[in-house]
């Protein structure tokens, strides 16, 4: 099976993530040289920048590919959270790289060190601006059709290096222009500063899909309004969801007929739960009703507390 075969048979987001990182280092390897020769550091910068994006998106691929992973004995709701584990894994090298673009440019400041070959280093950097354009272009609506972290945070990261590219071709053209080489440390100063700015985001979603936060407010609004207008209930509560990045899992307490028949009882649930699932048909869901002959919600917050424990009839 050749390259392009293999990369066609993987899914929507692994194939997302290695033609990101495909891109990356082939960019990766002409700033470097441009950088190098050049003595620019707004293009090393870029450069730096290219070499981590091509890295992460390579272990994002090895994510996705375990996050796949079917669920079992020892991992039975799946391994989606890796996903967001990658995510904060990416924004902490991000602001990493971010710090060390802004070291690089306080140094030329001091050493009032020159830029050489504008030239080629406007042309690498055009270049650069139009590939991760539509590069990004892709990222977001593979994003887009699979609601997949990973993808969002690289999406998010590529269009961070969309607007830094930009900057870094501005300063190259400012300093050919006036003449004046710290301008290009001011730019890859300010690189720096927005990169780390960027990382934000992707560490802040990675942590809180592994503090099993609560899917939208908007999803969650019409997911109760879904089971409040089921015809036979009398009622819900302890409803709760959360994600993992690749699954959606809710669960709720449903107030039924006490005389209602289980078979009766399962086929609502069964409803209500082809009902929920609509709301985002490319995402998997885990859905667990439970039902209750009257409203035991109170009694359901002292258990989750620990406040009290059940105890069985004795006869």
């Amino acid at each position: 099976m050749d390259l392009i075969t293999k990369v066609k048979s993987f899914s929507k987001e692994r194939r997302a993530t290695a033609i990101a990182t495909i891109t990356a280092t082939l960019l990766a390897i002409v700033k470097l040289v441009i950088g190098i020769m050049s003595g620019s550091v707004a293009v090393m910068a870029s450069a730096i920048d290219s070499i981590l994006d091509s890295a992460i998106s390579v272990f994002n691929f090895f994510a996705i590919k375990k996050a796949e992973e079917k669920p079992n004995e020892m991992f039975p709701y799946g391994k989606g959270k890796v996903q967001a584990i990658a995510g904060v894994i990416e924004g902490t090298i991000i602001t990493i790289s971010g710090l060390y673009i802004i070291y690089e440019a306080i140094k030329k400041i001091i050493n009032e060190n020159s830029t050489e070959m504008l030239g080629a280093s406007v042309a690498v950097m055009v270049v650069s601006v139009l590939v991760t354009y539509f590069l990004v272009k892709y990222l977001e609506r593979i994003a887009k059709e699979t609601d997949n972290i990973v993808i969002k945070s690289d999406a998010i990261h590529y269009k961070a290096d969309l607007l830094s590219n930009g900057a870094v071709l501005l300063s190259i053209f400012l300093v050919f222009v006036t003449g004046l080489d710290f301008i290009d440390a001011i730019f890859g100063l300010a690189i720096g500063i927005y990169i780390i700015y960027s990382a934000y985001e992707i560490i802040s979603e990675g942590i809180m899909i592994l503090l099993d936060r609560s899917l939208d407010s908007d999803i969650v609004a019409k997911i109760g309004e879904i089971i409040a207008n089921t015809k036979e209930a009398r009622g819900y509560h302890w409803l709760k969801t959360r994600t993992d990045g690749v699954h959606n899992f809710v669960e709720f307490h449903l107030v039924l007929d006490p005389q209602m028949t289980i078979e009766k009882a399962h086929k609502i649930a069964d409803d209500i739960i082809c009902k929920i699932t609509a709301l985002e048909p490319n995402k998997g869901w885990v859905i667990n009703p439970h039902f209750d002959p009257h409203d035991d919600e109170e009694n359901n917050v002292r258990i989750f507390e620990g406040k009290t424990s059940c105890a069985t009839d004795e006869k």
